[in-house]
């Protein structure tokens, strides 16, 4: 297997393409250093946002060389469940967000092609929520703890500086809980949709000890609780969601913040529809595989983790931030393993049962100076814990299947992850900005087998990987409104426990011979404001990973990985934001994404002995070619009216690492409508919304690689959904 080296024309010609877009319609440069940004009226979202994502600093992301989108507030909430995070990002360009109907296995995530072949979580890119990590150090998340009830922003970023933020070679996720308001104001949501859906929601926010006519005070919160609830579109997919979260900050001084975070997730019994073959979605989409009944394959968790986070300005130029956090994740899941495979000595059983504690430290500094040569310097250390108590359970007892049996598999799974960074960015020219960064990461698996006897062995162990990844940018202002950019920087992901779980041999224990992919990133772009109402982003990107983790046997409801190819991703980025008049706006974004292996490898992707070849040139799975999204907004006043309809595109999506199946491209719209009215210190929003106006027939998500065939997961109909929120200030 060969390692990947960047190919010097290929990289030439996407710097080349990137300064030429500028180039052909720049003007000299200007000393002018302000950049238009678009009204804030009638909660509209702003073209030039100030990002924390990428530097860890406020910055603006139009002088940022790095492709970072911000969804804000407006979007997040306007005519939409929050439910889950497909419904505001899929507007991001490189990232492929998708609901799989079904809850229990969470969405499924990719940026850039990174993360499409998880089976369930989310892997490849780091989420964040109010400086606390929703990643846990071996690279696996969740999404379904982001409360979107009490969100203000949610940052994306993408590309090399992603590594900064170690084990996460495909981008960032990172939410902000948003402020409470001056006063106090108690608000509250109910919706009703197909399919049995319902939600509910009540929060409360406000400021204590307020003084003066601002109305600012020491102690601001918000306190946010909901429940979610649905049928299903697919038969045993039901599934009931309770969560809640609170954000309490209070100022010692002005220079001086301490702001605790909490948050709660309870998901009992959550029943989970496998997926299904070709076959079975063209008879009856709606179904659910038979063994999905046979086995009750369901799951439940309960997630409740909080953290602090202490700033001080300690100086106009130097300020630090502490964080500290602390959580608890348990997890029971049946699935759908046949009695045959849990025969072995060596098998795990077809019941999960995994107590983790997980926590962690941080610290960060910043300095920055001002003048005609401004610098930012940011270092910081990160330190992280994951510790689970993993057993596997037989899935049946006597001939009753579907319930806990007997005692398979027994083990403590301890991973931590300790990261050393510093960050600059220095304007050493009025026109030119450059950034640098460079971050060590230690990663640290170690497993204690308390299941052992005749047959199967102590297969207690561990492994340290060790990373050093340094990341440079550069930023040409050409015009007072537009900017050139060229980033490049090598990133790392390391196997997941749940990649570890099982080895290829068949053997018991985990699979220590898996080692790290690693990846080298380049990126070039512009970022063009031509008026105060429009922003255009145009990104080129290429990724060489060396190392992929790729599937090595898939049979009997397990999966087992290698370290077994070299890929290529490279495509484009486009997203076009613009206003018209004070009513009309419009967006569009836009990504074409080439992602092949380099080299052939072989696989097992059944129980029979026979493996296959994956040649060279193929595919990735999970990963379109082609995405679009198109979004046509009118508003007319406020409070008043407002209408919008959304376009989605995807090409068609392999579904295995061979090439011979696919889901089918298809494209759809969406419709919302809303009023908002004011009564007294009330204020209300009643909103329809259609999703899949032309009933299109598609699967919304695949299972990459599923052994049995069951590589599609259908998206429903046409369906509705009718709400209403009400706040009061008091």
């Amino acid at each position: 297997m060969k390692t990947p080296l960047p190919d010097g024309c290929r990289v030439a010609s996407l710097v080349t393409l990137a300064f030429a877009s500028g180039f052909s319609s720049a003007q000299p440069p200007s000393q002018q250093t302000s950049y238009p940004v678009a009204s804030s009226s009638n909660a509209q979202p702003t073209l030039n946002p100030v990002v924390v994502t990428g530097t860890r600093v406020d910055q603006s992301s139009f002088l940022l060389p790095m492709s970072i989108d911000v969804v804000e507030s407006p979007v997040i909430r306007d005519g939409r469940p929050l439910v889950n995070l497909s419904e505001a990002l899929s507007r991001v360009p490189g990232l492929v967000i998708q609901n799989r109907q079904n809850y229990a296995q969470d969405l499924q995530i990719s940026s850039r092609g990174f993360g499409a072949r998880s089976t369930f979580g989310i892997r490849g890119i780091r989420m964040i929520v109010d400086d606390i990590p929703a990643t846990m150090p071996d690279g696996q998340g969740q999404a379904a703890t982001i409360n979107l009830g009490s969100v203000k922003r949610i940052e994306v970023l993408r590309g090399p500086f992603s590594a900064i933020y170690g084990n996460a070679p495909g981008g960032v996720i990172q939410a902000y809980t948003e402020e409470g308001p001056p006063g106090t104001e108690l608000s509250a949501m109910l919706l009703g949709g197909s399919y049995g859906t319902t939600r509910a929601e009540l929060k409360l926010g406000g400021t204590l000890g307020a003084t003066g006519a601002t109305g600012t005070g020491p102690f601001n919160y918000v306190v946010d609780i909901s429940r979610f609830e649905t049928h299903g579109y697919r038969d045993h997919s039901a599934a009931a969601r309770y969560q809640a979260s609170a954000k309490l900050t209070y100022r010692f001084t002005h220079d001086a913040t301490l702001t605790l975070v909490t948050n709660e997730l309870h998901q009992g019994g959550t029943q989970d529809p496998l997926g299904l073959t070709r076959a079975q979605m063209s008879v009856d989409p709606r179904q659910a595989d038979k063994s999905a009944t046979t086995f009750n394959t369901r799951k439940s968790i309960d997630n409740t983790q909080g953290g602090l986070v202490y700033e001080h300005k300690l100086s106009p130029s130097n300020t630090i931030k502490l964080i500290g956090y602390a959580g608890t994740r348990e997890i029971l899941q049946f699935l759908a393993i046949p009695r045959g495979a849990q025969i072995p000595i060596t098998s795990s059983g077809g019941v999960v049962d995994l107590e983790r504690q997980f926590g962690g430290l941080g610290l960060r500094w910043t300095h920055r100076t001002s003048g005609p040569r401004p610098l930012t310097l940011t270092m910081g250390i990160d330190y992280d814990s994951s510790k689970e108590r993993r057993k596997g359970f037989e899935n049946f007892a006597g001939t009753v299947l579907g319930v806990r049996g007997d005692l398979r598999r027994n083990e403590n799974n301890t991973v931590t992850s300790f990261g050393q960074y510093a960050q600059a960015e220095w304007q050493f020219v009025p026109s030119w900005i450059l950034s640098a960064g460079v971050r060590h990461t230690e990663v640290k698996f170690k497993s204690e087998d308390f299941f052992s006897g005749t047959g199967n062995p102590d297969d207690s162990g561990g492994m340290t990987f060790h990373n050093v990844n340094p990341v440079l940018g550069l930023l040409y202002k050409a015009t007072s409104s537009l900017n050139l950019y060229v980033s490049t920087g090598s990133g790392f992901e390391t196997p997941t426990f749940a990649e570890l779980a099982y080895r290829p041999d068949g053997g018991s224990g985990l699979n220590f011979a898996l080692r790290p992919s690693r990846s080298l990133n380049m990126e070039a772009g512009l970022k063009w404001l031509p008026t105060g109402n429009t922003r255009v982003n145009l990104a080129l990107f290429q990724a060489f990973v060396s190392g992929e983790i790729l599937p090595a046997t898939n049979s009997g409801g397990r999966a087992t990985f290698q370290n077994a190819a070299d890929t290529t991703r490279r495509g484009v980025e486009l997203s076009l934001d613009s206003r018209f008049g004070r009513d009309l706006s419009a967006f569009l974004s836009y990504t074409y994404l080439d992602a092949v292996f380099q080299d052939a490898y072989t696989y097992r992707p059944t129980a029979a002995p026979s493996r296959v070849t994956v040649a060279a040139g193929n595919f990735l799975p999970g990963v379109p070619r082609n995405t679009a999204y198109a979004e046509l907004t009118w508003r007319r006043g406020q409070p008043g009216f407002s209408a919008a309809v959304e376009a989605i595109y995807r090409d068609r999506i392999f579904v295995n690492d061979i090439n011979t199946e696919a889901a089918k491209q298809y494209a759809m719209a969406n419709l919302r409508l809303a009023y908002s009215h004011q009564f007294g210190g009330w204020k209300f929003t009643e909103f329809v919304r259609v999703d899949n106006i032309a009933d299109t027939k598609y699967s919304g998500s695949v299972i990459v690689n599923e052994g049995n065939g069951r590589f599609y997961e259908p998206a429903p109909g046409r369906n509705y959904m009718v709400g209403v929120s009400a706040s009061y200030t008091f």
